[in-house]
């Protein structure tokens, strides 16, 4: 867009440097001069002004050459107008490009950002899987040495029932026969009282001489019956011990019932140690299985980290090609440029000489 407020001092600064530089003064180089700003028609007018001042007259009309000058001026500053759109446009697309490029290099780095973070994932509950298989493990052992020792000491508790029960029975046989024997001893003796009692009525009666003998056999009957009776409270001490171990054996038994109940609890505690040792079997299974999967999901991963890695070093060399192929192309116009220059420099030198030998 021309810029107002032009003046003629200028128009004429312009155009000298261009007579200095050895280029023909015309309108339009004289608007590059001034950085392209000003109206063409005040150019021209300024200009046929100047010329007027410097003697018009004498100044021929301009040449052939200078027309072709002119025209390959028009011509560089269209190519250089064309060239710098050109530039413009493949920058704007080397920037779209560069930006998707970026985009998909920011996509790609966040898909493998968070591959990463689901494979240490996934890594993480693996290794906790494996403890937990570990601790599992750990815990089968004991509870398999648990119920070894168990069955050990339900084998000994049983054998020690076993030899308890013989004695019992034993003692409870001892203590019939001890009754028996008390039993016919005390019958034995009332019979032998009886006899003694009316046989010593008889004779008592009838034998009064025989007293004397009788109770010689009286003093006889009573030391045996003495004896006797220590016999008799001897059995009866007996009995007595027999049944205090009798009833000790009875507190065993008791003891021994007792323990047999808890044996009983143990096997029961046993069956369910031994059914939660099937169900940790089946969780250790499952574990297992379980673990295939997040191993097979990890190598799954860990692919498609790969395929990411690979999509990212494809996008990086596309955007290098793209960045290498804009340097190529500003350097192939910026040659197209000066080669476009040259001729128009060298078109210019023989025109300004004739222009001299005019004046």
């Amino acid at each position: 867009m021309a810029r107002t407020g032009l003046y003629k001092s200028e128009i004429k600064i312009a155009r000298d440097s261009l007579l200095a530089q050895g280029k023909h003064p015309s309108v339009d180089a004289v608007r590059v001069a001034l950085g392209n700003t000003g109206s063409k028609s005040t150019i021209h007018k300024y200009l046929k002004e100047l010329e007027q001042e410097d003697g018009g007259a004498d100044v021929s009309k301009p040449s052939i050459s200078d027309a072709l000058q002119d025209l390959v001026a028009r011509l560089a500053a269209g190519l250089q107008q064309e060239a710098d759109a050109r530039i413009e446009a493949a920058q704007a697309r080397h920037d779209s490009a560069s930006a998707l490029q970026q985009a998909e290099k920011d996509t790609l780095e966040q898909a493998n950002q968070l591959l990463a973070s689901q494979l240490q994932a996934v890594r993480a509950e693996l290794l906790a899987q494996t403890t937990a298989h570990a601790a599992l493990s750990t815990q089968l052992q004991e509870q398999s040495a648990l119920r070894l020792a168990l069955e050990t000491q339900l084998a000994s508790l049983k054998e020690r029932l076993a030899e308890h029960e013989q004695h019992r029975a034993s003692l409870e046989e001892k203590h019939q026969h001890a009754r028996e024997a008390l039993q016919h001893y005390r019958e034995a003796a009332k019979d032998q009282r009886d006899q003694d009692i009316r046989r010593h009525e008889q004779q008592v009666q009838t034998l009064q001489a025989e007293i004397r003998q009788l109770r010689q056999d009286l003093i006889i009957r009573n030391e045996d019956l003495t004896r006797t009776n220590q016999e008799a409270v001897r059995m009866v001490m007996e009995l007595s011990h027999a049944r205090e171990a009798l009833a000790d054996e009875q507190a065993r038994g008791r003891e021994r019932e007792d323990q047999l109940a808890r044996l009983r609890q143990v096997e029961a505690q046993q069956q369910r140690l031994e059914q939660q040792l099937l169900e940790q079997a089946s969780a250790n299974e499952q574990l297992a299985a379980h673990q295939l999967v997040l191993e097979g999901n990890c190598r799954h991963m860990e692919e498609q980290l790969h395929q990411s890695q690979l999509a990212l070093a494809a996008a990086v060399a596309r955007s290098e090609a793209q960045e290498a192929l804009a340097s190529q192309l500003r350097d192939f116009v910026r040659h197209t440029t000066t080669s476009q220059e040259a001729p128009t420099a060298q078109a210019g030198g023989p025109a300004d000489t004739r222009t001299g030998s005019d004046s």
